[in-house]
C-alpha cells in the first residue's frame, strides 16, 4: 500500500512577496502619472517590544515597494486625550491616505473609542464599526488584514471552499469573527457552512475531526494535534508563540497546531513562521492602495 503524501505547504512568504511585487507595480504606475505615492501612517503609544518591531516591519515593507510610511511615537503615559488628538489631525490630512493605531494600547487608553475616531476611509486596519459593518453585509470596504490574508491564500491556492465545513477556533474581533463571516459569504473564497469554537464551546474535538477547513487562532501553542484532524483537510495556522527549546536562542517558534504531525493528515497546511504571518503586513499594504485609489469611499 502507497504510503500517504504529506500536506502540500501553503508558502505565506512567497505568496505575499508575489502580492507586494503586484502593490510596487500599481504604486509605480501612480507615480508615473503625476500623483503622489500611497502614505501609510502607524501611531505607536509605549515601548512594547512587539509591537515595535511589528511597526518597524510595516514602515520597511511600505517604503521597499514605494508606499511612503510615517511613523507617531508617544509614550507611554500619553493621556487618551492627546491619541485622540493625532488621530483626529491624521483624519484631516490630505497626505495621510489610510493609517493604523498599534494595538495593544495602554489599559488608561480606551481602544474601542479611539478605533471609534478614526474615519472609516483611512482605517486600513479594518477595525472600525463601519467596515466590520460593510464587511458582514458584502459591501466594499477595508478587512483586517489577517483574515484578509487567509482568504487570500485560499483563493491563490485554488483551494475548494464551496459547501466545505469550516471550523474556525477563536471568535476575537481580529481574526475569528471577521474570518467566519468571510468563509460564510456567497463567494469564493466562502460559500462554507462554518461553526465557530472558542474557550466556552463543549466537545471541540469533535468539531475539529469533522472540518474540512480548519482555521486555528485559539492561541493555544500545539493545540491540535494530528489525532484531531479529518484526513485531508485544509489546515490553516494563525498562532504564534515562542515555546522553550534547547537551542542558542532558548526558544523556537510554534503555531497553534502541532505542525509535524498534522501535516501527516492535511492536505494543504500552512507553517509558522512564514504562513499567514506574511499575509498580514502584505494585505494591510493592499489596503492602504485601496486606500490612495478611493476604491471604498467615494
Amino acid at each position: 500500500m502507497a504510503k500517504r503524501k504529506t500536506a502540500r505547504i501553503i508558502d505565506g512568504k512567497a505568496t505575499a512577496q508575489v502580492i507586494k511585487d503586484e502593490i510596487k507595480s500599481e504604486v509605480a504606475r501612480i507615480i508615473y502619472s503625476g500623483e503622489e505615492a500611497p502614505h501609510l501612517a502607524a501611531i505607536l503609544v509605549g515601548d512594547d517590544p512587539a509591537s515595535q518591531t511589528y511597526v518597524s516591519s510595516k514602515e520597511k515593507a511600505a517604503k521597499r515597494i514605494g508606499i511612503t510610511s510615517s511613523v507617531y511615537k508617544y509614550p507611554a503615559d500619553t493621556t487618551e486625550e492627546e491619541l485622540l488628538k493625532t488621530i483626529d489631525f491624521l483624519n484631516n490630512d490630505k497626505e495621510i491616505n489610510g493609517f493604523i493605531v498599534q494595538l495593544p494600547l495602554p489599559k488608561h487608553i480606551d481602544t474601542d473609542k479611539v478605533l471609534n475616531r478614526i474615519n472609516p476611509a483611512k482605517d486600513v486596519d479594518g477595525f472600525h464599526p463601519v467596515n466590520i459593518g460593510k464587511m458582514a453585509l458584502g459591501l466594499p470596504s477595508f478587512v483586517s488584514a489577517t483574515p484578509a490574508g487567509i482568504i487570500e491564500l485560499l483563493e491563490r491556492y485554488k483551494i475548494e471552499t464551496e459547501g466545505k465545513h469550516c471550523v474556525v477556533l477563536g471568535r476575537s474581533h481580529i481574526v475569528g469573527s471577521p474570518v467566519s463571516i468571510l468563509m460564510a459569504k456567497k463567494t469564493y473564497p466562502g460559500n462554507s457552512t462554518v461553526t465557530i469554537c472558542h474557550s466556552k464551546t463543549e466537545n471541540m474535538e469533535e468539531y475539529i475531526r469533522s472540518a474540512d477547513i480548519l482555521i486555528c487562532a485559539i492561541g493555544q501553542p500545539q493545540f491540535v494535534k494530528a489525532d484531531m484532524v479529518k484526513d485531508g483537510a485544509v489546515v490553516i495556522d494563525v498562532g504564534i508563540h515562542r515555546v522553550p527549546a534547547d537551542n542558542e536562542k532558548g526558544y523556537r517558534i510554534v503555531g497553534d497546531v502541532d505542525y509535524d504531525e498534522v501535516m501527516k493528515k492535511a492536505s494543504y497546511i500552512t507553517p509558522v513562521p512564514g504562513g499567514v504571518g506574511p499575509m498580514t503586513i502584505a494585505m494591510l499594504l493592499k489596503n492602504t492602495l485601496h486606500a490612495a485609489k478611493n476604491d471604498f469611499y467615494k
